[in-house]
């Protein structure tokens, strides 16, 4: 198994006075396993107690020739010793990118709808769509108040520039009081048609996600900000599985994996979770919290049939579309094909 990385912190920018912006830089070697998509998050190691993990979004965009870059909030300890304690030149101990909160195409319209820090991951789709698509976009954005909005000067500027294609509609709670469901409706139902994305606290998720549903939103993503329950920096359990007299696993399917441009065939264990046979082979497959619950291990079933002990996070078009979370697969067919490069 290649990882976890190591990356140095290059810059820490003060976005609000309770958010924080760090600029990452991987080593030289290490660069290509940190190409990412808009929408994705790494997983950084906390150091203030064994197994400490959090997840941050990439606020930073993969068109826009900029470095990697996480927007952090001041919230838990995790987040409070970030911004608090990590400063240039820090070196941080994180995942690869991973996540499934990304556009299936930067040229379609879309409907945004953010809160607090969940703009960092919005804002990578904005920058991204405009960047490298042609597709409209429409984000409301709420916070408390104006000195609270994350990203307020880099947004104002984008739609400046974009005013065309990028509409954004700020909710402050200091004006307007909390997001309702009859004032996010009003803004939402001209766009009713499109492909939602929405990320904030849980409050506003289900606010929003309710309004959505109530105008018939043909799919909504989600990103929801959980607290990692086991170790992702640990190694993964190792299994043995039972064997025929010739050293073959009894019952073994076959996998076909496309990882980084690179195809693998691997027997695949019929006890024995995807994630965890990919990570014993020695590939560097993504993940974070292997509890089906942040779709960081997503793959695409390509070929075959395999089934998922537990999902938490993809909704049954991501299942129909292929999406299968590595972390939580079994092999059904005889031969399974997955790729991870898109």
């Amino acid at each position: 198994m290649r990882g976890p990385y190591k990356v140095r912190v290059a810059g820490v920018v003060a976005e609000t006075a309770d958010a924080r912006s760090f600029v990452l830089e991987p080593a030289a070697g290490d660069r290509e396993a940190f190409r990412y998509r808009p929408g994705q998050f790494l997983t950084l190691r906390v150091p203030l107690g064994p197994g400490l993990a959090r997840c941050y979004s990439l606020s930073s965009s993969p068109h826009c020739d900029e470095p990697l870059k996480v927007t952090v909030k001041r919230a838990g300890p995790g987040s409070s010793w970030l911004c608090d304690t990590v400063a240039e030149g820090d070196v941080l101990e994180v995942l690869r990118p991973a996540g499934a909160f990304t556009p299936g195409s930067l040229d379609a319209d879309l409907l945004l709808l953010a809160a607090g820090s969940g703009i960092t991951p919005v804002m990578s789709i904005v920058k991204s769509c405009l960047a490298a698509g042609t597709g409209s976009l429409v984000l409301v954005y709420a916070n408390r108040d104006e000195r609270s909005v994350i990203f307020r000067d880099e947004l104002a500027a984008l739609a400046g520039r974009h005013g065309e294609r990028l509409s954004v509609v700020h909710w402050l709670e200091s004006v307007q009081g909390l997001p309702s469901a009859a004032g996010l409706t009003a803004l939402a139902r001209p766009y009713a048609g499109r492909e939602a994305f929405v990320c904030g606290p849980e409050p506003f998720m289900d606010v929003a996600t309710g309004v959505l549903a109530g105008l018939g939103a043909p799919r909504v993503r989600l990103e929801r900000f959980t607290t990692l329950e086991g170790d992702p920096f640990a190694a993964p359990p190792h299994e043995e599985p039972d064997s025929e007299p010739d050293g073959e696993p009894a019952g073994a399917a076959e996998v076909e994996v496309v990882l980084d441009g690179e195809t693998t065939t691997l027997p695949w264990p019929r006890n024995r979770r995807l994630l965890d046979v990919l990570l014993a082979a020695g590939l560097d497959a993504p993940y974070s919290c292997r509890e089906g619950s942040c779709a960081a291990c997503a793959c695409v079933l390509v070929e075959g049939e395999a089934a998922m002990e537990r999902n938490q996070v993809l909704d049954r078009r991501d299942v129909a579309d292929g999406l299968l979370l590595a972390c939580q697969a079994l092999p059904v067919s005889e031969r399974v094909r997955v790729t991870y490069d898109g």
